[in-house]
This record gives structure tokens, C-alpha cells and sequence, in this order.
């Protein structure tokens, strides 16, 4: 796996030469934007405001508007020699308890991998937050901007994970009306329900199914044939609550059976 950068992680007066390595990858759906009549793609260009003309790619620049309206042009030189105390460094600030955490402020990871004589002081760090419980909290500017980072444990590798600053968060306040307390009858069904459906339950199992349903659609598109369509979803209030939890497990544990079924006899076929 290719190092995209190398940074080194700072722990009180320990410094730790880490390399940093994309730690997901996207499972893009190659649609484009075409006109609709013909097909045809559409190509998106960068014009100057000021002259008319496209501009290549290697002129482009970023900008700072100035409260005056003045334009502050920054080039790629400027923005990576910042004077930031975290720029090429993993600023360790603290450490936490991992639930204090909100998994909404969570955003993109990285692997911070490890050689040489950076292995010993890594391996330190590693295993003291595996046996205290805890995450670290660090800044780091990797290309762009500084952010807030959790360093956690997954298996033997130290993971950055990207952290939203607290004031990106929006608040949800007043987004639920008001609704009676469930009857205990309720809950006890809600939970039966859960149990169902995590039974066999496997996330490693889980796909996307967005583009199994866009490769029928191109398919009967490029046939000729009218592709299929999305079935229709019931809308409306809930009248029994307790009746459509009931049917719930009942349509979760059939499913349950038939997999069971399928899974002893592999050479089963439906007729």
C-alpha cells in the first residue's frame, strides 16, 4: 500500500515517523453528465471572469477575498510552508475515553504506518491506549486546512481518524415532536423484533445494492426494453403500532428460516 505522505506523531517529547495510508477507497458509479437529447458528454470548463478565455489547469490558483474585496492569491508553496505547528506533524493534545467520542464528528481515516527505528516508541503508544481504553486527540494538517484527528487502535495499526471541529456539527433541537412514552408491551416487541433481525446478521456480508439495480437499469436500457422500476413504498401514519411489530417478527423470522433452509441443502433449487 503506497504511502501518500509521511508525518511524524508528537507524544509529550517522543517523536514517532509514521507514514500515512489511505485507510478506505470509494466504490464510485461511473455516471457522467451528458445532454440529455443526444448523449452527448457535458465538459465543465474554468473561465476567467476577467479575460473570457479557459484557463489550463497548472494557471489555477486558490484565493482569499480580503474584507475590502481585495483577491489574496495563494500559491500551492504558500499553503504548504503555513507557519502551523502541525504541518508533517501528528500533534498529540490529550487522550479520552473512546465513548467520549460522538461518532457523528467522525470523518474520513487513515493507516499511520511504521519501519525501522520508529517501531519501539510506536509500538509504546499503541499499546498503551490498547490497555487504558482511551483514544488520543491530535491536530494535523494533511492537505489542506488543520483538523482534529482520534488516534485509535485497529488490530496492530494506529488509525487517524479525521475529526469534524465542534462548531461543524449542527445542532438537532426541536427536529423530534413530542410522542407518549411506549407501552412496555411495545418495547418487549422492539426488542424481540432486534433480536430477529440481528440473528445470522454479518456486516462483512453487506453490498452495495445501488449498483446491482443501475446495471439492470443500463441493461434494459441498451436492450431496448423498459427497465425495472422501484416498488412502491407504503406511506402513511402508523395505526397499530403493536400489530405491524408483531408481523415485523414474523416476516423476520421466515426470512431466518429460509436462509437456515437454504444453507443445509446448498443443492436446493425453486421450482
Amino acid at each position: 500500500m503506497a504511502a501518500i505522505t509521511r508525518f511524524h506523531i508528537t507524544f509529550g517529547l517522543v517523536s514517532i515517523p509514521v507514514s500515512i495510508h489511505s485507510a478506505t477507497e470509494r466504490r464510485a458509479v461511473p455516471l457522467h453528465q451528458v445532454h440529455a437529447k443526444d448523449g452527448a458528454r457535458i465538459r465543465q470548463r474554468r473561465i476567467c471572469e476577467a479575460e473570457g478565455v479557459e484557463v489550463p489547469y497548472e494557471e489555477v490558483a486558490r484565493g482569499y477575498e480580503a474584507p475590502d474585496g481585495r483577491t489574496v492569491v495563494l500559491s500551492d508553496s504558500d499553503l504548504a510552508n503555513l507557519p502551523l505547528p502541525s504541518v508533517k506533524t501528528i500533534e498529540v493534545v490529550g487522550f479520552l475515553p473512546s465513548d467520549q467520542i460522538d461518532p457523528i464528528a467522525l470523518d474520513r481515516s487513515y493507516f499511520l504506518g511504521v519501519e525501522g527505528a520508529g517501531a519501539r516508541p510506536y509500538r509504546l503508544l499503541r499499546d498503551a491506549m490498547k490497555q487504558s481504553g482511551q483514544v488520543g486527540v491530535a491536530r494535523m494538517a494533511l492537505r489542506g486546512p488543520e483538523r482534529l484527528v482520534v488516534l485509535r487502535v485497529r488490530e496492530e495499526v494506529i488509525v487517524a481518524q479525521m475529526l469534524l471541529w465542534p462548531d461543524e456539527v449542527r445542532s438537532a433541537e426541536s427536529l423530534v415532536a413530542p410522542a407518549p412514552e411506549p407501552r412496555r408491551q411495545e418495547l418487549q416487541m422492539a426488542r424481540t423484533l432486534m433480536t430477529s433481525l440481528s440473528e445470522d446478521f454479518r456486516l462483512d456480508e453487506q453490498h452495495d445494492h445501488y449498483r446491482a439495480a443501475l446495471d439492470d437499469v443500463v441493461t434494459a436500457k441498451l436492450a431496448g426494453q423498459e427497465p425495472p422500476h422501484a416498488p412502491a413504498t407504503p406511506v402513511g401514519p402508523v395505526v397499530d403500532l403493536m400489530a405491524m411489530l408483531q408481523e415485523s417478527v414474523r416476516a423476520a423470522q421466515g426470512t431466518r428460516s429460509s436462509k437456515a433452509r437454504k444453507s443445509a441443502d446448498p443443492g436446493r433449487r425453486s421450482g
